[in-house]
Parts: C-alpha cells; structure tokens; sequence
C-alpha cells in the first residue's frame, strides 16, 4: 500500500472524532436522530478544522444502509460508506466552487437533480469553497436550494463568510466551526506518534501545535515534515536546527543583553542568528511572540497554552528589566516593522537599529507617565496634595504638602496640618534632615497679612525650627493663599484658561498690593509696549478697539471704529501734528494707533507688506510725509517693493495722500582689533588655499 499523509490517514470518520467542534456534532446527531434533515447545509470557518469532513460523514449518515434508515453512527463497512470515504460515490458529488464558478456548471446541476439517486437514499452535492461562484451563479442556485426535490441534499463549506450573498445564508442551515485548542492538537499528534511507534519531547509536540494556529490539517503536516528529519524521535533542538528557528534560550540570551544595553554584543548576536540561516520575518515575528509572552505574564497570565511555554523558561532578569509600558512598546515596535519592511531599503538595517533601540526601551516614559509627573509637580507647586492618581506613585503623593482649608472672614489665620516635607530644598541645596540640628529660634515669624476682603490661610512653622524653615513655610502660605489658582502667585496666567477672576488674580511676590492688572488684558504680566511706540496715558483706549476686515485691495475707515470711541480733545489741536493724525472719517487717532492699524490690516491680505512695515522705526509725521527708518539695505529694498501697497493703505485711513521717506539707520562704529590667526588654522588654510 502506497504511503498516506498524516492528515488524510486520521480523518474523522464518526462525528464523535471530530476535534474541537462537539457543538457541530452533537446538533447534526440530534437532527437524524428525530428525523429533521434540512435541504441545506452551510459550514464555515477557518481552513483545517473539519469543515469537509463533516460533509463527508453527514453524507454517510444519511445513506448508510446498515439499518432501515439514517443514523448518527455510520458503519463505514457498507458499500455506500466506502464509496462515500473514498470519494467514489455516484449519489454524493463534491464540487471545487473555486473552478466551477460559472452558471453553466450550476445549469448542470439543476439538471442532474431531476433524476433520483441511483443506490442511495439521498443524493448530496457538497461544494466547497462556495463563496468563489459568481453572482449570477449565485443568483442561478437560489430556487434550486430553496425548493429541491425531497431527496437532494446541499451541503455548503466556506472559509470567507463574508462573501456569501444573504440570500443565500438565508436558505441553509449555518454552523460555525472553530479553531482547534492547542491542547487538542498536542493530544492528536501524541496519538499520531504512538501510532507511528515515534517517541517525542512534549515542547517539540507542544511547538508544532502552536504553530498549527489551531488547524489539524496544518499541524499534520507539519508533522510529517517534522517526522521526516527526527530518525524517530522529535526534539525541540532538532526542530530548531533544522528549519532555522530562534528558540526561547537564544531570545532570553539577546533580550537579556538589550536588558543590559550592551548595543555590541546585541547585534553581534543578531548577526549569528541571521547567519545560521534565521529569516528577517521569522525572527521578527518570534520576537513579537516573545514580547507578547512577557506581557501577558505582567498582566498575571500563567497559562503555558497562551504563553507558548512554561512560565519558567522566560528569563526573570528581563521579565524585571523593563515595565508593562515598556514592554507594550517594545512589541509594539516589532508589529509595526513587520508591516513596514517589505517597502524598506534593507530590511537587515532595520531590524539592527530595532535591537539597538531595544537597548535603551528601559528609558522610555510614555506620555501618559509625562502627564502624572506634570500634575504632580503643578499640585507641588500650587501646594495641593498630590493624589496617587495623579502622582502615579505612593511616594510621589507622600512628598505633597498637606492640604490648607481657608478660614472664614472673620476668624484669623488657622495653623496647617504640620505638612510633609520635601527631602531637599533644591534652591538651597540643604536637606530638611539636615536642618533638623540647627537651633531653634525663640518665636517663628508668620506669614504677611492679607486684607480682611480676601482672608488667606497662613502657614505658622511648628516650635523650633530655623529661620530658614520658617521662610519657607511662609513663602508657601503666600503660594497656597489662593486654593483656586493652579500656580503660585506672580505667575502669568491666561484668563482665557483659567477660572479665577481677573480681578482676583494674587499679586506678584515681589510687591506688597502688585500690580494694577486690568480685566481686559489676557496676560497677568505681560509687561509694556517698547518705548518708542507707548503712547502716554491720555492716548490709551480700550482693548475692544478693532479694525473690520476690508476686501481685498480697499479699506473701509468709516467703519473702522466702534461708534462708543471717542477721540481725546486737546485745547488747541491742529489738524496733523507729530503725535496725532486726523482720519478719513474725522477722527483723531495717535501714530502708535495709526500704525498698529495698518500693519494688522495689511497682515490679512498681504504679509509681506505687513512685515515690511512692521520693520520700519519710529515714525514722525510732517504734513503727508512719514519720516522713518530702516535698518539696512535689506529692509529698505523690501519696504520700497511694497511701497505702492503701504501707500494706499495708508492714505485710505488718513483721508489723504501720503508718502514715506527712509532713511537707513547709521550702525555705531565698531573698533576691530587685528587677531593673530593661530599657526594651525593657517596650515590648514594654507593646505586648501583658503577653500575650506
């Protein structure tokens, strides 16, 4: 007798062989079992897992004529079993769907279903691979499959679900068939082995079955390929050696050396991996495999069928090295080479700087670790407690302040909780522990007062500690007085993003009342204008002053102001003086203003006027002409290509047409003394003669 693969030799013959799908089993039992055979059957899944041959012995149930009639154990010693296991059966038609697609090959089975069965009770087309046929065929098989003669039975098997139309679904009977566990699938090659008289190591049985991927007819054939090489024993190190692997030991050791960062030994070792044949893909999608191991593990799974081995054979050293993020990373990294390095230049480069950056992955912070640092060190600050939550440590919550409750108007400061202190004073270089010898003082000053209309808390330094301590208990009263503002006080602050009043903004730490901030201005401490365009107290206007948008190329000054402006009134103003100018519409308006004005309409039609303009010193007005300076010859270049624009624009706004006059400004003499080039730079300006 000729030789039989492993796959075809061990075929389930009775539904109780079936591996991994009992739910299939026990439903088409119980269907002949009460006599409710449907006319159609659909079988899907992955490739592998028996889809076919459950046709084949769902087609032996029903014509088995052991006794009167089907049943849910079939002999398979009557002469239609045989022909039936054989494939020999003239009642039982398996059709490839993938080459019978046509309507023509679906024409011909409507045809041959007007005969009734020649030895059998049921005639039975199995197709496989059915989501292959056309549309039209489709369409073709649709009256057939729904009202079929008594005696014919379709049975359908497809691993692509998704393209069988839903009309078709909707005629037939579905059942899913699953992926086979990998402890199955290591029970069946045992069976196979003591079948074959072969003795074997249970991680080689154990690896084989991993990479079946949870298909018998794969993990069978990778047997009989695995057979052929072991000279009657299958090993784990035969397995390795002879089809190029990189087992659990060799990733412990390279791992264990990006543990250590040591770049050199880690790609001399890759280098010997890809020089004992081990392919760039299977290495990669080994590593993955093993990065995907230690992750589980850190997450608490222990289960050798998920990991792909015993728990104890991954290296403790790496599994400490680095943290779940880290390890999230690093698989991470792997994926996504895998995809990328078919369009790579040199898939060798790539997976060397991958090592490489495998060596420093321990100091990867993820950004979600960025941002609990950040919290917790603006809770440091503004003197909040740290939270864990926050923090992302218990230490890190033990090293905040105690919180500060405010007291009520009318009761005075309330002492605080005695607060955790910080382990060093990092301005002063001195340790809180050190400070604890230094004597103490008889009275500890108190924080500053504040004003009975906004009551702070203050921090009081508990008896005997320096004066040191006590400045710094102070300045944290004076940071902690506002519990609503995330920063210390004399921080700037966008109002836009903060919830605290403009008008209760603290005051700078260096003033006794600070500054006068105004509510419109965005900016605690923005500071001021250059000098030379401030305009003087009685000049300022409102921060709502805005210019409208005019259409390109024109300008609207009518409408340029809102109509609550008002102008100031000197006693005796001229119609154009030096520091202010009358506009098309009547109006006075500063230079500061008229410039500002200019510049920011120009900025949205055109840029580089704007920044022509913007480059220009400070302006003097005589009659229509604005006497200005410039830097340098570059500037003056630049301002006279927009010359024409700037023109317009501004006569557009004064009503009037006006010219600039520039002039460059005079750079202050330099004294350059002569150096003495040093005798190597001039050999070396002597050895390229002078053309570095």
């Amino acid at each position: 007798m000729s030789y039989e693969v492993t796959a075809t030799r061990r075929r389930p013959q009775q539904f109780d062989n079936l591996v991994g799908q009992e739910f299939v089993a026990e439903t088409l039992k119980n269907t002949i079992k009460s006599g409710k055979i449907a006319h159609a059957y659909l079988f899907t899944g992955p490739r592998g897992c028996g889809k076919t041959s459950t046709a084949r012995i769902l087609a032996k149930a029903l014509n088995c004529q052991s006794g009167d009639g089907p049943t849910e154990q079939p002999c398979g010693q009557c002469p239609a079993c045989q022909e039936i296991a054989k494939g020999a059966s003239l009642d039982v038609i398996e059709i490839d769907g993938a080459s019978n697609t046509s309507v023509e090959n679906i024409r011909r089975i409507k045809d041959e279903i007007l005969f009734p069965p020649s030895n059998c009770r049921y005639k039975i087309y199995i197709i496989d691979e059915v989501h292959m046929l056309t549309t039209s065929a489709f369409n073709a098989l649709l009256k057939t499959i729904e009202e079929p003669p008594e005696y014919v039975i379709f049975i359908f098997a497809t691993t692509e679900l998704q393209k069988v139309p839903a009309t078709i679904k909707s005629r037939c009977q579905q059942f899913n068939f699953r992926l086979v566990p990998i402890e199955k699938v290591k029970q069946c090659l045992a069976e196979a082995c003591a079948e074959m008289n072969i003795t074997y190591d249970d991680e080689a049985l154990f690896w084989i079955a991993r990479e079946s991927t949870g298909s018998m007819r794969d993990a069978y054939t990778l047997f009989d390929q695995v057979v052929a090489f072991s000279d009657g024993h299958i090993t784990y190190d035969k397995i390795r050696d002879k089809l190029g692997l990189v087992g659990i030991d060799r990733l412990n050791t390279i791992f264990e050396l990006c543990a250590d960062s040591k770049t050199d030994e880690v790609l001399n070792a890759l280098d010997g991996f890809l020089q004992a044949g081990v392919s760039i893909e299977q290495l990669i999608s080994t590593c993955a495999d093993y990065l995907r191991s230690l992750l589980l593990i850190k997450n608490g799974i222990t289960r050798e069928a998920l990991l792909g081995n015993n728990i104890e054979r991954y290296s403790k050293k790496v599994l400490s090295a680095w943290n779940t993020i880290q390890t999230e990373r690093a698989l991470s990294l792997y994926l996504t080479l895998f995809r990328d390095i078919r369009y790579s230049l040199s898939p060798r480069y790539e997976l060397e700087l991958l090592f490489s950056r495998m060596c420093w992955i321990k100091d990867y912070v993820s950004p979600a670790e960025v941002k609990k640092a950040i919290d917790a060190a603006q809770a440091l600050l503004s003197g909040t407690p740290v939270s864990n939550a926050a923090s992302g440590s218990p230490a890190a919550a033990s090293a905040a302040p105690a919180s500060v409750s405010a007291p009520a108007p009318s009761q005075p400061a309330v002492q605080a909780q005695t607060p955790v202190q910080p382990a060093a004073n990092p301005a002063a270089g001195i340790s809180f522990q050190s400070m604890q010898n230094i004597p103490a003082e008889p009275e500890a000053p108190q924080a500053s007062p504040v004003p009975e209309s906004r009551p702070a808390p203050s921090f009081q330094a508990p008896a005997g500690n320096s004066p040191l301590e006590s400045q710094i208990y102070s300045s944290s009263a004076q940071n902690n007085a506002q519990p609503s503002n995330p920063l210390p006080g004399g921080l700037p602050t966008f109002s836009a993003l903060s919830d605290v009043p403009q008008d209760e903004i603290p005051p700078a730490p260096d003033s006794e009342n600070g500054p006068e901030v105004p509510a419109e201005n965005p900016f605690n401490f923005g500071g001021e204008l250059p000098p030379e365009q401030s305009a003087s107290p009685a000049e300022s206007y409102s921060n709502d002053f805005s210019f409208q948008t005019a259409p390109e190329g024109t300008y609207a000054p009518d409408d340029s102001y809102p109509e609550e402006y008002e102008a100031p009134e000197p006693d005796s103003a001229p119609a154009q003086t030096n520091d202010f100018i009358t506009s098309a519409n009547g109006r006075q308006i500063s230079i500061a203003q008229l410039r500002g004005s200019i510049t920011a309409n120009l900025a949205i039609d055109n840029g580089f006027a704007a920044i022509a303009l913007e480059n220009t010193g400070p302006w003097k007005i005589q009659n229509n002409v604005i006497h200005t300076t410039v830097k340098s010859a570059f500037d003056k270049e630049a301002f006279i290509k927009q010359s024409q624009i700037i023109n317009n624009a501004i006569s557009t706004m004064c009503g009037q047409q006006m010219r600039f006059e520039l002039e460059i400004e005079k750079a202050a003499p330099v004294n350059i003394q002569a150096q003495v080039i040093p005798e190597k730079v001039q050999l070396v300006i002597d050895m390229f003669k002078g053309s570095l």
